[in-house]
């Protein structure tokens, strides 16, 4: 009998976002592409997340209340300098400020402008973390 991968064992991944609607999509999203997910509300909350389960990436968006992304990106960078993070925006542009970009230069390796199709997250978060969602049982690990 073959043994399926331990759903505990898959790559975790933190959401950070104040919209709840965009948290619940990214989490289907991810979860039925084979992650776990934890969501926070905004930055603070976010960085507890972090501390807690010690996530293989972080989405974070841009513009929320209590700590926003950058700062929270920032922060993350620091304390975890090789933590892949994505950022996410529906913010595009206000005058010339492109949070996006700003976000780069702060320590994401990757953006998605809101709104995003779930390929584009799952073939960004697949180049962010190479490999499977869920690590795959060879053949001579597999119990007989």
């Amino acid at each position: 009998m073959d043994s399926l991968p331990d759903p505990a064992q898959a790559k975790t991944i933190v959401v950070i976002d104040d919209e709840k609607l965009v948290r619940l999509t990214l989490s289907r999203i991810l979860t039925r592409a084979g992650y776990r997910v934890a969501e926070a509300a905004n930055g603070e909350e976010g960085l507890g997340e972090v501390a807690r389960c010690r996530p293989d990436l972080v989405i974070c968006d841009i513009l929320m209340p209590t700590k926003e992304g950058i700062e929270t990106i920032r922060e993350l960078r620091r304390i975890l300098p090789d933590l892949p993070i994505m950022a996410i925006s529906g913010g595009g542009r206000l005058g010339s400020c492109d949070f996006l970009r700003h976000a780069e230069q702060f320590g994401a390796r990757a953006t998605l402008r809101k709104p995003f199709l779930p390929e584009e997250v799952i073939r960004t978060v697949g180049r962010l973390l190479p490999g499977p969602a869920l690590p795959s049982v060879s053949p001579a690990s597999a119990p007989a």
